[in-house]
């Protein structure tokens, strides 16, 4: 099985290079088109901003490219983010995947901003993306922006209101979390991933 990471710029893909060798897989790190297009499964990592990681996507001639993946592509983190319309941040446009729009976490009272710690994963519905996960299984999180929850939440977590921490729209999914960082969890959902 060949599996890529696109080059988006993350700062997180060395984490993530290293969850998937504990899977025993070797994933390459490319924002080479054809190779994205003839790997068996894909990965857009990321940590950062909406707008540099769209811009970065289109300086290397992704967008159509992603847009137009048939086979499991999986968003981590900001990677889930680019995969929906539109993000507040600077107003960015996204990759249009998830029919979403990313919003920035209301700061108030004893509500920090950004979502950083060790959070719950609430199941919506069955998916063989889920597969092992208990209600109430824990994941590691950092981020100021979240997708609502919609028809696509397969988990939703709970931050000054539910927004959704995993999705997925036909062959597209996303972690809002971060799994490389999630211990068990973390490595059962990349499991379930490759396993797709």
């Amino acid at each position: 099985m060949s599996v890529v990471l696109v080059d988006a710029g993350g700062t997180n893909i060395g984490s993530v290079r290293y969850a998937l060798q504990r899977l025993g897989v070797e994933a390459a790190l490319t924002s080479d088109a054809e190779a994205i297009r003839s790997a068996d499964k894909v990965i857009l990592p990321g940590v950062g901003a909406a707008g540099p990681g769209m811009a970065r996507l289109r300086e290397r001639g992704l967008v159509d490219t992603m847009r137009s993946l048939t086979q499991p592509v999986l968003g981590v983190c900001l990677g889930m983010q680019l995969l929906c319309d539109r993000s507040e941040e600077s107003g960015t446009e996204c990759l249009g995947l998830i029919h979403a729009t990313v919003r920035r976490f209301v700061e108030r009272p004893g509500l920090r901003v950004p979502h950083m710690g060790w959070n719950r994963l609430h199941r919506q519905r069955a998916h063989p993306l889920m597969d092992g996960l208990g209600d109430d299984d824990w994941a590691y999180f950092v981020h100021s922006y979240a997708a609502p929850v919609g028809e696509y939440a397969l988990a939703t977590t709970e931050h000054g209101g539910e927004f959704a921490s995993v999705i997925s729209r036909g062959n597209f999914h996303g972690m809002q979390f971060h799994p490389e960082r999630s211990g068990r969890v973390g490595s059962l959902l990349l499991k379930n991933f490759l396993d797709l």
